[in-house]
């Protein structure tokens, strides 16, 4: 099941060409993330109170076209994997029907001490 994200481009995502200024995508995918885990359900400061929280381990992007100033932008996270403390998502950025960026997401489950960790069973199940 896909999850939808929507947002503006303003003027401060914006470089001196008046594009959508690279590093800013990975701000655009991240809030995607974040809303998901929110709708699913997944407390993050429940679960950073218990000792656990996401880290991000690796991240492939392709930036496929420009956006702008003003563009709606699209951003759809869809599940690939998820294995033990690892969780894979591929993440689109459109622009209408324009694919902009594209990345895959690796995230994993560390606890306090900073060491990868297996998903609490009731976070398995909501993804």
């Amino acid at each position: 099941m896909s999850h939808i994200y929507h947002v503006r481009v303003y003027y401060e995502d914006t470089d001196m060409g008046g594009i959508v200024y690279h590093a800013n995508y990975l701000r655009y995918i991240e809030r995607a993330r974040s809303d998901w885990v929110r709708k699913l359900g997944n407390d993050q400061n429940a679960m950073r109170d218990a000792g656990l929280v996401w880290v991000v381990r690796r991240i492939e992007a392709d930036y496929l076209a420009t956006a702008k100033f003003e563009d709606e932008l699209v951003i759809e996270t869809d599940v690939v994997s998820l294995s033990g403390a690892r969780l894979t998502m591929s993440q689109l950025v459109r622009r209408g029907e324009t694919e902009v960026f594209r990345a895959t997401v690796t995230a994993v489950c560390m606890n306090a001490e900073g060491r990868p960790v297996r998903l609490p069973a009731e976070i398995r199940a909501l993804m």
